[in-house]
């Protein structure tokens, strides 16, 4: 990582005098101040956008690179604020350095500062000023001098001498090394674990990724991070509090139609069921039945009585499920209105009732033209004892594209009703399934001495007295193939007590299944076919690895 660094330093520390053209809108009045807290996410532009309305802004620019190009030439320009205010500028660069995010200083130097520490140890570039700038930054950095990946450029103004107020822009593509093309792959999604695309309150083992939402049938879109990959579960759930967007309401002849979700740890989502068009990656928009989580809405059910209340109390914006199943819930909610998930609503009354099956949250993979049959997760590994952060990436379909073709993997079939194979472990059989959504490894203990819980409050984790070695052997749901995994658990107590964040090596309890989470994916190209689409790998429901 020393030489990543200082690869880093020896493009950006030096500056030239280029002029690049700044757009300035018809809008570009005085820009008030922050009085709350608002975010805009755009793709690369090659020139700055000024404009009194913050949401019309594109502060940054990145030069030639946005339409292919062979440099990068960044330019920040802002039109006059209406009072004195800060602004901040980062970059985040995983292909060169995924743990730290660089801050633009006072002199025009970067400094360092860990993803997971940022908003507490923020610089601000320029301070109590009224903005009005236009300011290149670095002169033309070669393409070919940086690694491929996805790049990421913030610029944030906050009232002079507060943080509680605040527009943030962010700007992010991908930029290809040694003369590749500057476009991202359309059906590539990047994936931070406890990284810039998660919020600050995240948990281990977290990994993000962005989605956009527009209201149906317009272009007012809004891209979102922190938003929980998850191939345990099916369709995209995004909190009330953090959308801006109008989105169209689902319903029936008894209502407006809402869901009540219950997960494996316990928790729940509750909120109603409305219709979006979703945009992954640079995918054509989908338009698609998600959950808008809101506990407040109507009267939850006794199953969602608990349900998640925001961001912060459930550590993320909202979930993507692109698991092995079309549809949250499938047949039974069509037949079924007792199931217990989805309810019709007027009023404060919410009653059972049936979804057909494209009413029913859904995940948005089943529904793109092309690449539609599955998904890859590429994480890469992570040694005993963590890591700050790591970068990865969501592939979308399998064999569709040249970026996609399953190489050197073994298929393993899952049960078409519940999407699971099968694991022994310690001389027993258990049902199993690959989650990203779950931040560890969780199984029965093959003994009390061997993997000792933790003390409380955190008895849910396994606690070893050093590092423990173990194996099981995974199969399909037919009983063949089978394969043995080798995996380690370390003690939770001690892997939180340190700076890491991302930690291969942790477990937990889980009687009778077990569940390989996050740490499983380390490493490894994991596939996740879909129930009902054909690849080279075979017939979907399917894991792949």
């Amino acid at each position: 990582m020393k030489s990543g660094k200082v690869l880093f330093f020896s493009l950006v520390l030096f500056f030239a005098g280029d002029t690049i053209a700044v757009t300035v809108s018809s809008a570009a009045s005085s820009i008030a101040v922050p009085a709350g807290q608002q975010v805009f996410s755009s793709s690369f532009v090659a020139s700055p956008i000024v404009s009194g309305d913050p949401s019309q802004a594109l502060p940054v620019g990145v030069g030639a690179v946005s339409s292919g190009g062979s440099t990068v030439s960044l330019q920040i320009a802002l039109g006059q604020f209406s009072g004195p205010v800060d602004i901040y500028f980062g970059i985040y660069a995983p292909p060169i350095d995924p743990n730290n995010m660089y801050l633009l200083t006072p002199t025009d130097t970067l400094q360092p500062v860990s993803v997971q520490t940022v908003t507490s140890q923020l610089i601000p570039w320029a301070a109590g000023g009224s903005g009005n700038i236009n300011t290149p930054l670095f002169g033309d950095i070669p393409v070919s001098a940086l690694p491929s990946g996805t790049y990421y450029f913030y610029l944030l103004v906050t009232p002079a001498g507060s943080l509680d107020s605040y527009y943030l822009w962010t700007t992010s593509g991908y930029i290809g090394g040694q003369g590749l093309s500057t476009v991202q792959p359309g059906n590539v999604l990047p994936v931070t674990v406890d990284g810039a695309l998660c919020s600050a309150n995240s948990y281990s083992n977290k990994p993000c990724i962005s989605v956009t939402v527009c209201t149906p049938g317009t272009s007012s879109c809004q891209t979102i991070n922190d938003i929980l990959l998850d191939t345990g579960s099916s369709g995209l759930r995004i909190f009330q509090q953090v959308l801006s967007v109008p989105l169209t309401q689902e319903t029936d002849g008894a209502g407006a139609i809402a869901e009540c979700v219950e997960y494996a740890d316990g928790s729940s989502d509750w909120g109603p069921v409305q219709m979006a068009s979703v945009i992954l990656g640079n995918e054509p928009a989908v338009l698609v039945p998600i959950q808008v989580i809101d506990s407040t809405f109507s009267s939850s059910p006794s199953g969602c009585s608990d349900a998640d209340i925001s961001p912060y109390d459930a550590g993320f914006n909202g979930i993507i499920g692109v698991g092995l199943f079309a549809q949250d819930c499938g047949p039974i909610c069509s037949s079924y209105a007792q199931s217990g998930v989805y309810y019709a609503c007027s009023g404060a009354n919410c009653i059972g009732t049936t979804v057909s099956l494209s009413g029913q949250v859904q995940n948005p993979v089943a529904l793109l033209p092309q690449d539609n049959n599955g998904v890859i997760v590429q994480l890469p590994s992570v040694p005993q004892g963590g890591l700050t952060s790591v970068s990865g990436y969501l592939v979308l379909g399998i064999g569709t594209q040249s970026n996609n073709i399953p190489s050197a993997v073994t298929m393993y079939t899952a049960d078409p009703q519940y999407g699971e194979f099968l694991t022994m472990f310690g001389g027993t059989m258990v049902s199993s399934f690959l989650d990203t959504g779950s931040n560890g490894l969780f199984f029965p203990s093959p003994s009390a001495s061997l993997l000792p819980d933790c003390a409380s409050p955190n008895s849910y984790w396994y606690c070893p007295s050093s590092t423990t070695n173990l194996s099981a052997t995974n199969e399909g749901a037919i009983g063949s193939p089978s394969g043995v995994i080798s995996f380690q658990i370390g003690n939770a107590d001690s892997l939180y007590n340190s700076p890491n964040n991302v930690f291969p090596d942790i477990g937990g309890t889980n009687v009778g299944q077990f569940d390989w989470g996050l740490p499983f994916f380390f490493g490894r190209n994991v596939y996740v076919g879909l129930e009902g689409t054909l690849s080279s790998l075979g017939s979907g429901p399917y894991w792949a690895y």
